[in-house]
């Protein structure tokens, strides 16, 4: 069944920044990058299925912040390549843990130089920028505490609290790379930053249309289609219950059970299939080394 082991594993590729076909994961190698394989990081960004349920639950989260959501309303081409820009999200985030250090400053670079050209004023007049400290904040701590909590449900190989806050501390250097500041580096500032952050955070339109797009979106693929429908309400199920509660969107106790055994499911089968993920890459990079 070796070709439909390949068929999984170009499907979900094609879903990555590896598609982009940009970096070499694999080259130079002994470089451990900005972390190596001792870190927190490469185990929690390396499991293609909690981190697809964790980005999905992510992006919902970010988005009821009014000024992040006003910066991809405005800037992002989410309604017509939702696609491109989860490859480029993928890339990033990918580059960033396992690629060799100079690939990884420069795609810091080049975010950092396409944040400095994104600003504009939100619906009800206030003025907002990509380069933001603060902004950054929000939508880092958004994003690493939902693959946390993907991981934790999902693969659970970073779940002592010391393994979890090392991991807030290395997402943290990136996150502090791209101008965010007083960043939460254990999981109970985490909690404690999300708590003070909710008086600041709205539901309106534009939000639910934000959602109605993700949740409309369908894996290209027959075969892929079921399985996307189950990762979209895995990261329902990821966010907060005040979070699902803003926007309107709650699983049942039966739909919680049923999306969780069936994620469970297909993260075993893609965890046999995928072999040459930008993880696999990295750790063949650092297990050739002399």
């Amino acid at each position: 069944m070796e070709w439909l082991r390949q068929r999984i594993e170009q499907q979900v590729l094609g879903l990555t920044g590896m598609a982009l076909k940009e970096i070499d994961f694999e080259h130079p190698i002994g470089d451990p990058g900005l972390f190596g394989p001792q870190s927190a990081i490469w185990p929690v960004h390396g499991d293609f299925t909690s981190m697809l349920c964790g980005g999905i639950s992510a992006l919902l989260l970010q988005m009821l912040h009014p000024l992040a959501l006003a910066g991809v309303w405005d800037h992002s081409s989410f309604r017509d390549d939702i696609f491109g820009r989860l490859r480029r999200t993928s890339q990033f985030i990918s580059a960033t843990t396992f690629a060799t250090e100079p690939d990884a400053e420069r795609l810091i670079a080049k975010v950092n130089a396409i944040h400095a050209r994104i600003n504009g004023v939100d619906n009800d007049g206030t003025p907002y920028a990509a380069n933001d400290p603060d902004l950054l904040t929000w939508v880092h701590v958004a994003e690493c505490r939902s693959f946390m909590a993907s991981h934790l449900r999902y693969r659970r190989t970073v779940v002592s609290p010391a393994r979890q806050a090392q991991y807030f501390i290395e997402s943290a250097s990136i996150a502090e790379r791209l101008g965010a500041r007083n960043v939460p580096k254990t999981p109970d500032a985490v909690a404690d930053y999300l708590a003070r952050m909710r008086p600041q955070l709205r539901c309106d339109e534009r939000t639910r249309e934000v959602a109605r797009v993700l949740m409309t979106t369908r894996l290209p693929g027959r075969l892929a289609q079921p399985a996307g429908v189950i990762f979209i309400k895995a990261g329902i199920d990821l966010l907060p219950g005040w979070a699902q509660d803003m926007l309107d969107l709650r699983l049942s106790p039966i739909e919680r059970r049923a999306v969780r055994g069936g994620v469970r499911l297909i993260a075993a089968i893609l965890r046999r299939s995928v072999r040459n993920g930008a993880y696999h890459c990295a750790m063949r990079r650092m297990q050739r080394e002399g």
